[in-house]
């Protein structure tokens, strides 16, 4: 999508130095009989809105790619909060390196068996330790301990 902008863009810089040029040419030519004065003016007002418009498209193609930039540092700061929140009630709650790693799994939508995939565990010991993680964070299952996060990052 960059490249179509940058195509459309330098397609519409070569057609105003066209109509610029075409404009100043006429201009030239107009004492010796040249194009009648309303021909004249009509290009040149569409020259002059054609590099206004580059002009506004090219501000808003900057503030455009300014917002983006802006956007993406927040979602990763936004990240970097969330995950020491995270980290903050599995520290809380004492969890070993193992529990961490299936809970932070949980916590991204996994299901046992993927879990356990992942991890390369058989899905039992991946149930053992999640029910460990919900003992420990004082939880009953998946919704509690992600409703229990939730509310330590909005809070």
């Amino acid at each position: 999508m960059p490249y179509l902008m940058l195509a459309l863009i330098a397609t519409q810089v070569f057609c105003a130095a066209f109509f610029v040029s075409d404009v100043i040419s006429d201009l030239s030519t107009r004492e010796t009989g040249g194009d009648p004065s309303w021909h004249l003016g009509v290009e040149a007002l569409a020259a002059f809105t054609l590099c206004l418009a580059i002009l506004l498209e090219a501000r808003y193609i900057g503030w455009l790619l300014r917002r983006k930039a802006h956007l993406e540092r927040s979602a990763s700061l936004a990240s970097a909060a969330m995950h020491d929140v995270i980290e903050a009630h599995f520290d809380a709650w004492r969890l070993t390196p193992a529990e961490r790693d299936v809970a932070m799994l949980t916590v991204k939508g996994l299901s046992n068996i993927e879990i356990a995939e992942v991890r390369g565990s058989a899905e039992g010991t991946i149930k053992s330790q999640l029910n460990a993680v919900y003992r420990k964070s004082g939880t009953t299952g998946r919704g509690e301990l992600l409703s229990l996060i939730i509310d330590g990052m909005m809070g």
